[in-house]
């Protein structure tokens, strides 16, 4: 694979960032791509290992090192295809995804694994450049139709594999663009969005219906779906935000994360985020900012919060700092625990670890968050003693993940079985849930995740989906 010596004669070399003080002026994406001579030589690093773990690290399972050595070969019109064998959307992963795969890359006992995820988005971006990638219709129709609900990366990916296979595929959505998370929950210097207004419009000449400003369990009710499709494959994320119970949360200052991040990405595609805003409209322009949640969702309202102007950018994260290295011993292939900086990071802001919230300070609004150290024995927090503390604040976004998928409308008229947790239940063999007609994938079904398993999620239950209503299929699993 690769270049036989490749990985010797090369050190890993990653895309770059634009200048900080550049990046700050504007909302788009800054990162810069690889020459081609450059990118050609990270692509032959990847060596001939006995058994290539990045396989299993990728949630898709994506042919890695098949793609690499045709990229090291300049083939990069087979490499695409290689690569949307099994993963429709690479060009939002190559972006936003992760990489578990480069943890898992058999170089990264060293840390110098391959440079996957700059490869992949290298090798779909040339295929838009090239007009390589155009619409796949199937070739006949199979007589049956399915409502997909919800249209981010689950209920795309499942749809397109729907309509490629001869079904009637309609996407309902409920806000006003497709997209679902990748719409409105990533921000626009991260992922630009006619990424996915490109991808709709492939989808759409391949037969996908989409409906907009359409919330099921609202506008339209579960039982009217089933009437009117063979099918119904249930992809709408999980939205349920996790709550500060703390005195004083109630403070008109105090607001979720992805309410912030959607009032700005709607701004940004030119549109009234009043409409959307039932609280007012939200900035941190001038504001001392505190960030509750240490993932990637806090780190995306450092960025936004930082473009927006603010005074100031605290990060909070309850748990204790993770090491600036992993033991590789204990940790690889897996993905590993460690100290993560982002580009929002880097952008500035005061990040602090191990710190309990008890109380927002204000009357009116908020003017400040107490805090306690806290520490970590046997599993369980426990309060420092003494390490009481006050923080000025003005706004405080909470960024500390999702509980679940809404229950009221959707869920409660689908009636469902859910899991312990409030997923929807159903396994990952047949993503059938306890109605026959009804399945689910993604979020909804798996719970708070990434965007690469939400795309496999989707692939494989248009298997699934495609199985029941035919009897056989010929979908990738």
């Amino acid at each position: 694979m690769g270049k036989e010596t490749g990985f010797l004669e090369h050190d890993r070399h990653d895309r770059k960032y634009g200048p900080v003080a550049d990046r700050l002026q504007n909302y788009k994406e800054f990162v810069i791509p690889l020459a081609a001579d450059a990118l050609k030589d990270q692509a032959s690093r990847c060596m001939n290992c006995g058994v290539p773990h990045c396989h299993t690290g990728c949630p898709v399972n994506n042919m890695i090192p098949d793609w690499n050595h045709l990229v090291y070969e300049d083939d990069f019109r087979n490499a695409l295809e290689v690569l949307h064998s099994t993963n429709n959307f690479p060009e939002f992963t190559g972006r936003i995804c992760p990489a578990p795969c480069e943890a898992a890359c058999t170089l990264n006992i060293i840390d110098q694994p391959v440079t996957i995820k700059t490869v992949e988005c290298a090798i779909v971006d040339k295929g838009w450049q090239e007009g390589w990638i155009t619409p796949r219709p199937a070739k006949g129709k199979t007589g049956k139709s399915v409502a997909v609900v919800g249209s981010g990366p689950a209920g795309m990916a499942c749809a397109q594999q729907l309509a490629r296979a001869g079904h009637s595929v309609t996407v309902f959505e409920k806000n006003d663009r497709v997209g679902g998370l990748l719409r409105y929950g990533i921000p626009d210097f991260k992922m630009e969005k006619h990424l996915i207004n490109r991808r709709a419009a492939q989808m759409e000449a391949e037969g996908v219906v989409f409906k907009t400003s359409v919330e099921v369990g609202v506008h339209v009710s579960v039982d009217s779906l089933k009437e009117n499709f063979d099918a119904i494959v249930l992809a709408g994320g999980a939205e349920e935000a996790r709550r500060l119970d703390i005195p004083g949360s109630e403070l008109p200052g105090v607001r979720l994360a992805m309410e912030f991040l959607m009032q700005q990405n709607k701004r940004n595609a030119g549109d009234d985020e009043l409409r959307a805003a039932p609280r007012g409209s939200l900035t941190a322009t001038g504001k001392h900012v505190i960030v509750i949640g240490g993932g990637d969702t806090g780190s995306d309202c450092v960025g936004t919060s930082n473009r927006q102007g603010a005074a100031s950018v605290t990060q909070l994260e309850i748990m204790p700092k993770p090491p600036v290295m992993e033991d590789k011993a204990l940790s690889w292939p897996f993905w590993p625990l460690k100290l993560r900086t982002s580009s929002s990071h880097e952008e500035g802001a005061t990040r602090d670890w191990a710190v309990l919230t008890k109380r927002v300070v204000g009357d009116n609004d908020v003017k400040g968050l107490e805090c306690a150290r806290v520490e970590w024995k046997d599993g369980k927090m426990v309060e420092v003693a003494g390490s009481e503390f006050t923080l000025q604040a003005d706004l405080i976004l909470l960024a500390m993940g999702f509980t679940g998928p809404r229950k009221v409308g959707l869920l409660d008229q689908a009636a469902v079985d859910l899991d312990p947790r409030g997923n929807i239940k159903a396994n990952t063999e047949k993503y059938q849930t306890s109605d026959e007609a009804i399945f689910a994938c993604g979020d909804m079904r798996r719970g708070q995740s990434l965007v690469v398993w939400a795309i496999r999620e989707g692939r494989q239950c248009a298997r699934s989906v495609d199985e029941a209503l035919m009897g056989v299929t010929e979908l990738p699993r």
